[in-house]
């Protein structure tokens, strides 16, 4: 099934990045809202800033946003020391195939992680990368509307 991730995990730090690595990923594609920040909130967690400088050190690593407002887009830039796109599309792969054209990666050699299986995992899948889906960074504290959204999208990727 085309929306089924390859991994499916609760948080970013239950990945096991060295596995990864030794598959052959060379680069990670992080969605932005809901994955490595709080939605809209144009700040990294402390915990999930210092797991993205680790692993910049290791991967080639980018942020690919659907997100359309460049001053939001331009605030987190200021604070990434990696690439950060916003307007992406997904689930078109157009800008994480153009990205990875400029680093001379292969999608095979990628693993895209996001929070949302209509739009990240089915951008990665399209992409030819290895996926994996994450519950959202705030899913504790969404509100219900959001909460019953991620979860009828979850429905889609049951087996």
């Amino acid at each position: 099934m085309i929306l089924k991730p390859d991994y499916n995990v609760e948080t970013l730090f239950d990945i096991d990045f060295n596995e990864l690595k030794q598959k052959g990923i060379k680069a990670v594609l992080f969605d932005l809202d809901s994955t490595v920040m709080p939605s809209k909130s144009g700040k990294y967690p402390q915990n999930v800033y210092e797991l993205l400088q680790k692993l910049n050190k290791n991967f080639v690593i980018a942020i690919i946003s659907n997100n359309k407002r460049s001053e939001y887009i331009e605030k987190v830039k200021s604070q990434s020391n990696f690439s950060v796109i916003g307007n992406a599309n997904k689930p078109s792969p157009k800008i994480m195939r153009e990205f990875l054209a400029s680093v001379n990666i292969m999608p095979n050699e990628t693993v895209v992680i996001g929070d949302r299986p209509l739009t990240d995992i089915l951008a990665g899948k399209l992409l030819g990368a290895k996926t994996i889906l994450v519950d959202s960074i705030t899913k504790d504290t969404e509100n219900i509307q959001t909460r019953i959204v991620r979860k009828l999208e979850r429905l889609t990727i049951r087996k």
